[in-house]
């Protein structure tokens, strides 16, 4: 068989089966998403594996035209669709063990198929079984959460990974950015973090209080007005621009991705989603779109929803913590004393009107993002996945642990 041939049936039997199953049954949002978030995080786990194999001798590719990193892309591209999209959207109701047992049966026969293209090494059913267990297993997971609603952190969770490694991790290993002295790659992560952490504390702000994630066929199920979202109205696509700007300092090639991301999200996203959230929340959205500028954050965050966060007064403590949150006049935060709490806390408690609540270090946190756009951006580091966790060890190993208040507000 030719390379040529080999080339455009991996590439187009794929996409067929797509086209032939969305003509049969057409999809609904959550199986299109579904079939989104598979195919995108099996094309970057297998960009990953690929690598990996071309350096092991798993297997290697002998083709020209259209290669990235020595890979055949629409040989790539067919293979996170036959893994991704095509299952999602034929069977997204089968059971995972067996849709990942015949995905993985149908490449075992195809691989050794793939001569003169693709040439496989005396291990290459180890490199197969690394790719089953990084691309296709949790492919099939994330997608199946997605169309069942299910594991909404872990969706989330799986948008950033596929948002940084198909963002930013790929073009960098494209273009050979990354070969930069390592001073200047280290003073660019620092300066990265800034817009890196507005977009991860957007996306915990749409799962926390949305209830969805940012793919548009995977929506929050409530107007966000609250974390970044009270500073800036888009805060994903401003840290992406800004992230971007910052990468042109590497390679001039990131400041056409920066202008592709404004114009989407000034023009396409800013037309669709307004014409959406407008039928959907009317005069509430319209205030907020007022009130909120769509890219540049202010100092000062702009009607949060209305949050309580319970301080004893009585604590030595704690005390300091609510005078001092007090004084730096918080943006629709209320300062009140624990004691008063019908429930009878233990640790300071955040309370915010669209059901949001934390505790402890958390708590404090999440008051912080009411102050102003500094304390926010530590309150938002604060709340990260692990850091919290970390934090409120701390505090608890100096003596900042849970404690009960006595009926006389000592206490113990």
């Amino acid at each position: 068989m030719s390379a040529a041939l080999i080339r455009a049936v991996a590439l187009l039997g794929p996409v067929l089966a797509v086209a032939a199953v969305v003509a049969v049954r057409r999809p609904e949002e959550p199986r299109i998403a579904a079939a989104l978030l598979a195919t995108g995080w099996n094309a970057l786990a297998l960009s990953g594996v690929n690598a990996l194999a071309l350096h092991l001798g798993w297997w290697s590719f002998h083709a020209e035209g259209a290669v990235a990193l020595g890979v055949p892309v629409d040989l790539l591209l067919g293979w996170a669709v036959l893994w991704g999209a095509v299952p999602a959207l034929a069977a997204p109701g089968a059971p995972v063990p067996l849709t990942a047992a015949a995905l993985a049966w149908l490449d075992l026969a195809l691989m050794p198929l793939g001569r003169p293209v693709l040439v496989l090494g005396p291990d290459w059913l180890l490199g197969e079984s690394v790719a089953v267990a990084c691309a296709l297993v949790p492919g099939l997971l994330v997608a199946r959460w997605t169309w069942t609603g299910r594991r909404l952190r872990a969706r989330a969770a799986a948008q950033v990974a596929l948002a940084a490694g198909l963002g930013v991790g790929l073009p960098l290993l494209v273009t050979g950015a990354w070969r930069q002295p390592a001073w200047a790659l280290g003073l660019l992560a620092q300066a990265m973090a800034v817009p890196g952490l507005l977009g991860l504390a957007a996306v915990r702000e749409f799962a926390v209080s949305g209830g969805g994630t940012p793919l548009p066929y995977d929506p929050p199920r409530r107007l966000v007005t609250g974390g970044p979202y009270a500073y800036v109205r888009n805060p994903m696509q401003a840290a992406m621009t800004g992230g971007y700007l910052l990468l042109s300092t590497l390679d001039v090639v990131f400041l056409g991705a920066a202008a592709v991301a404004f114009a989407y999200g000034a023009g396409l996203a800013a037309w669709h989603e307004g014409e959406q959230l407008a039928t959907r929340y009317g005069a509430q959205w319209e205030a907020y779109r007022k009130a909120v500028r769509p890219w540049l954050p202010r100092l000062r965050p702009v009607a949060p929803p209305p949050a309580v966060i319970h301080v004893s007064r009585t604590c030595g403590q704690c005390a300091p913590v609510g005078r001092w949150l007090a004084r730096r006049d918080p943006v629709a935060l209320e300062v009140a004393a624990a004691e008063d709490h019908p429930r009878g806390l233990r640790r300071i408690t955040y309370e915010r009107a669209d059901g949001v609540t934390s505790e402890g270090v958390r708590a404090l946190a999440a008051a912080l993002t009411h102050v102003h756009l500094g304390w926010a951006l530590i309150g938002w580091l604060v709340m990260l996945p692990g850091v919290a966790w970390f934090a409120q060890l701390c505090v608890d190993a100096l003596g900042g642990g849970p404690r009960t208040l006595t009926p006389d507000g000592a206490p113990r």
